[in-house]
């Protein structure tokens, strides 16, 4: 025989169980991006240094079934919450760029010692492809699996053949930041329509993702923003006079080889790149004579742990694998036979 009221109980219980999960998802959140706006001076200098606009791009298209969902809960975010914590990038590891920066950065600093504190940190080199919002784990895990759909689309865009980035000359943002420039070519096209595939497969996922400026590829090397303190002393600007031998300086080229997903906001590595959650390798890896093999062998040193591991499990190449084994022994003091 029924109860009186049970079902009316039962009906209550669950609506007290998806009123608290939805408290708690909205705690989570709220959580998040409390740490983002609060942690100092956080937001500016992300702004200044990524090219940050306040909005967001939201994609149009419709999708199914569980992103459906996903991307209806981004969609009901305030603008006003959007500040990027990811961004996807493009390192820059050619010694003959770096060191070029490096006698930039110096020449500088020779002019005026305050500005040493505005300056990038040598491994932390890189062209950003795309900034967007990660708040929390599982989203962090939608980037990482997006990420790996990215690389043939971007395979599909090269055709074959490898994108050379040709850095000369150096210029500012509104005199606040300072940046190496990309030459004029092909290769910007190809990077821009790269920007775009990324945007919108980022998007298609349902993540926030791009902003409302046009896409400008840079390399930055300072900003005034790492030392605030500096307005009060008069330093309000970058003066032009302070890289004018460098205006028409030839810096060198970086063949694109990897793409990382990297947190604006976690502790950076040891060598100075980004905390990276994820990478994929742009080209081929399995061919001896492989041009993006070599470099990987080159440049094995400042690959993220991650990406090591993940090569180790894909890679059939034995002078890949001798060399996994040999970074991780000298890393961790251990062999890892992850394959």
């Amino acid at each position: 025989m029924e109860q009186p009221g049970v079902g009316r109980i039962n009906s209550n219980e669950n609506e007290n169980a998806s009123e608290k999960k939805k408290m708690s998802e909205e705690f989570e959140s709220n959580t998040i991006m409390e740490s983002l706006i609060d942690m100092p001076l956080a937001t500016l200098d992300i702004k200044e240094e990524f090219g940050i606009t306040d909005v967001a791009h939201k994609n149009k298209e419709s999708s199914k079934g569980n992103e459906q969902v996903r991307k209806d809960k981004r969609k009901k975010r305030k603008k006003k919450d959007y500040q990027p914590n990811y961004f996807l990038s493009i390192p820059i590891t050619n010694k003959e760029i770096t060191t070029g920066i490096k006698k930039l950065q110096n020449a500088i600093i020779e002019q005026d010692k305050r500005l040493a504190k505005t300056m990038s940190r040598d491994g932390s080199f890189h062209i950003t492809l795309l900034v967007m919002q990660l708040l929390n784990e599982d989203e962090v895990n939608i980037g990482i699996d997006t990420l790996l759909e990215l690389k043939p689309l971007i395979e599909e865009i090269l055709q074959g053949k490898h994108l050379t980035l040709p850095f000369q000359g150096v210029d500012t943002f509104e005199s606040q930041v300072g940046f190496v420039k990309l030459e004029e070519g092909d290769h910007i096209k190809q990077l821009l329509e790269i920007a775009e595939v990324a945007k919108r497969t980022f998007q298609e996922k349902g993540i926030l993702a791009g902003e409302d400026r046009s896409y400008n590829p840079h390399l930055t090397f300072m900003k005034l923003s790492k030392a605030s303190w500096l307005r009060k002393k008069g330093v309000k600007k970058i003066n032009p006079k302070l890289y004018e031998k460098f205006i028409n300086h030839r810096f060198g080229e970086e063949m694109v080889y990897r793409i990382d997903l990297c947190s604006m906001l976690k502790e950076k590595q040891s060598n100075g790149y980004y905390h990276c959650d994820s990478s994929v390798v742009i080209g081929e890896l399995e061919g001896s004579s492989s041009t993006v093999l070599q470099r990987y062998r080159k440049d094995i040193h400042s690959w993220p742990r991650g990406l090591l591991l993940g090569l180790g499990t894909c890679t059939t190449n034995p002078l890949l694998q001798e060399d996994i084994l040999s970074m991780f022994y000298h890393c961790c003091g251990y062999y890892c036979f992850c394959y």
